[in-house]
């Protein structure tokens, strides 16, 4: 079985990376395609969660046919651990591009975590999971997770900060980082100076969960029919989460550098909602049309992905001109090309969007050449 509304909601939340993406590189962006400073949650917050919740929905169908009585094999395990260690090898590369030449990756301080990279452990810690523990056990680890996270958070003690301050430095999983990570390979940006990472390792313990969350929403689509009530059923396990997640909120803010347990319930409720549209719209009414842009981008999600990255680090890195004032490629194109007769905030909007409609032509190439760039 295959869900081609799946496929879409993957080629939506690619779509929005690309754009959330090259938007951010400009000075000036309307505040919904920029991160939330510290705590609370824009659109652009939604992007990353919806990933992983993506990946656990697939999960279900790749893994379904494993149970009590059907144990995996090692070479199943293989597969796993050499998705996970790609995905990890890919963000590495991401990282260490054009990072003080062309081609020179400096090993001394590059970083170590970053998306890719969360989404490699997540993956495969959830994974690990679904195949070694019985339904009622993953409920029982997801809710550990999210409550064992915040306790830890909130009340253990930070030498030199004390317990649940949480600050981009002062936060015990800022303290685990530098405790684990050199210094020299924590993220710089976003004021974290080398403190802290926001993709770091005890804040990947919760991803794990929106991994999970997407798994147990897959397993239950799988046992409905394609009717209209499956899809009011996501909607109300939607609304339900959002609720639920604010209300944590009130006392572990809802924040995604942090990725809180708050953070997680909260952004899975909107997945919900949003695959609930393309289920109803494309397995119930078959309304298609519409969607066929999304699901090529869907299908090589993690190859555009990266090609994207790549090319903002070029565009950024590389100059027009020569001399010290010489303007970034992509300054050069911004001004130019877009903001000197949109204006700032509609020139990078403009901007971002022909970047998405750069990638789908080349996943339109690549579907019409069968290419399928799998992990």
């Amino acid at each position: 079985m295959r869900l081609t509304s799946l496929d879409v909601f993957r080629g939506i939340t690619i779509a929005g990376m690309i754009l959330v993406n090259m938007a951010g590189v400009a000075d000036d962006v309307y505040p919904p395609l920029a991160h939330a400073d510290w705590n609370g949650c824009t659109p652009t917050d939604l992007v990353f969660p919806f990933f992983l919740f993506i990946i656990g929905v697939a999960m279900t169908f790749s893994l379904s046919k494993y149970t009590e009585a059907n144990k995996p094999t090692s070479a199943v395990y293989w597969r796993i651990f050499r998705r996970a260690a790609i995905l990890f090898a890919l963000g590495l590369l991401l990282n260490g591009f054009w990072n003080k030449g062309v081609w020179t990756f400096d090993l001394s301080s590059i970083r170590i975590m970053g998306v890719l990279q969360r989404i490699s452990l997540s993956y495969l810690l959830a994974s690990l999971t679904v195949l070694n523990l019985p339904r009622k056990g993953q409920w029982i680890l997801a809710v550990i997770l999210l409550i064992g996270y915040w306790l830890a958070m909130m009340y253990v003690p930070v030498p030199n900060y004390g317990a649940g301050v949480l600050t981009r430095e002062g936060n015990f999983g800022a303290y685990i980082d530098r405790l684990i990570i050199p210094e020299a390979h924590l993220y710089a940006g976003d004021g974290f100076k080398n403190l802290g990472d926001p993709e770091g390792l005890l804040s990947s313990i919760p991803a794990i969960v929106s991994v999970l969350a997407g798994y147990f929403t897959g397993e239950w689509i799988r046992s409905q029919p394609k009717q209209s009530r499956t899809s009011v059923g996501l909607v109300l396990f939607g609304i339900g989460c959002l609720i639920l997640g604010w209300v944590w909120g009130w006392t572990f803010p809802i924040n995604k550098k942090l990725w809180t347990s708050s953070y997680v319930i909260f952004t899975s409720g909107w997945a919900l909602l949003l695959l609930a549209a393309c289920y109803e719209l494309i397995e119930v009414r078959l309304i298609r049309r519409w969607s066929k842009a999304f699901e090529i981008m869907g299908l090589n999600a993690i190859a555009l992905f990266v090609a994207s990255v790549l090319l903002i680090k070029i565009l950024v890195k590389t100059h027009i001109g020569s001399g010290e004032n010489a303007p970034s490629t992509y300054n050069w194109i911004y001004q130019n090309l877009f903001a000197s007769w949109a204006g700032t905030f509609n020139g990078s909007l403009l901007f971002a969007l022909v970047t998405v409609l750069l990638w789908l032509a080349v996943g339109i190439l690549m579907y019409r050449q069968h290419w399928f760039l799998k992990v």
